[in-house]
């Protein structure tokens, strides 16, 4: 498998509450790119969507360790397997830590085609999650 990580990034909450949220499919409203994503449907730890130009496909939650990691997989037609780990650290009272880690079961062809852009998409959703946190009152 290959391995790609974000940078950490900070987000001005406490760790339950990121992870109750990241830990929950149906929270994720907030964080859904409407430009990119269609027919959200979700469920506490599984939702299907449509992605533009590529078609139905879902995930689904495989593990959770309260406040510290979400372990998220594909679930529905996809190219390849993979793996997505949301690793909380809280360092202080609202000041949290936050990395993605994807594993994914690529082929050399795919790895050189998808490699940069996975690695560049992982770091956006990571700043993406982050932002999202630090603006929006979530309850």
């Amino acid at each position: 498998m290959t391995e790609f990580e974000s940078k950490v990034v900070t987000i001005s909450r406490s760790s339950e509450e990121v992870f109750r949220v990241l830990s929950d499919f149906r929270l994720f409203t907030p964080f859904i790119p409407a430009d990119k994503l269609e027919d959200w449907k979700a469920e506490e730890d599984s939702c299907s969507f449509s992605v533009k130009g590529v078609g139905q496909t879902g995930l689904k939650i495989v593990e959770k360790e309260p406040f510290k990691t979400v372990k998220i997989t594909g679930d529905g037609k996809l190219p390849f397997e993979f793996f997505l780990w949301v690793q909380l650290k809280e360092v202080e009272p609202n000041d949290t830590r936050m990395k993605l880690t994807l594993k994914a079961e690529l082929n050399m062809m795919l790895k050189m085609m998808l490699g940069k852009k996975i690695e560049e998409g992982i770091n956006t959703m990571a700043e993406g999650i982050a932002a999202a946190f630090n603006k929006t009152v979530i309850s």
